[in-house]
């Protein structure tokens, strides 16, 4: 099976026939539950910890204005929020980001523009620590001088 037939098949766009010699012995078909898909008890784990120290970074990228509740709902819960809104109409773009303004005025929060049309909003307990590479100069290390 050639390359573009391989990602064609695990993108879901064709059928794969040669499906047999890649799945392993561990995983049978009698074992199936009914849920279309069954996530790897490790990444539970992982994102239920993640959450008990709050360290979680949600990252949204809306197609449409529609798309700005993800943005207000995570922010609302405490958690950092990077939108990318390069996939964005200018106007869309803009609305999205008047109402990120609002979000972070009305929860005391900040917003920081990381790049082109790309923002971090940080609630009222996050701390940004700036990595000016400037500020790390001052022990000599690389000093040629």
């Amino acid at each position: 099976m050639g390359s573009v037939r391989k990602a064609s098949a695990w993108l879901g766009l064709v059928d794969d026939n040669d499906d047999e010699r890649y799945y392993d012995d561990d995983y049978s078909e009698g074992t199936d539950s009914g849920d279309a898909w069954v996530t790897d008890p490790r990444v539970k784990v992982a994102t239920d910890t993640a959450e008990e120290k709050g360290r979680r970074i949600g990252t949204v990228t809306p197609d449409s204005f529609r798309d700005a509740r993800a943005i207000g709902e995570l922010f609302r819960e405490g958690v950092p929020v990077i939108m990318n809104l390069t996939a964005m109409e200018p106007g869309d773009a803009k609305r999205v980001v008047d109402f990120a303004a609002g979000l972070i005025f009305g929860l005391r929060g900040s917003i920081e523009r990381v790049s082109t049309r790309v923002f971090l909003l940080s609630p009222a307990n996050t701390e940004i620590v700036n990595g000016d590479p400037s500020a790390h100069r001052t022990d000599g290390f690389f000093n040629q001088s």
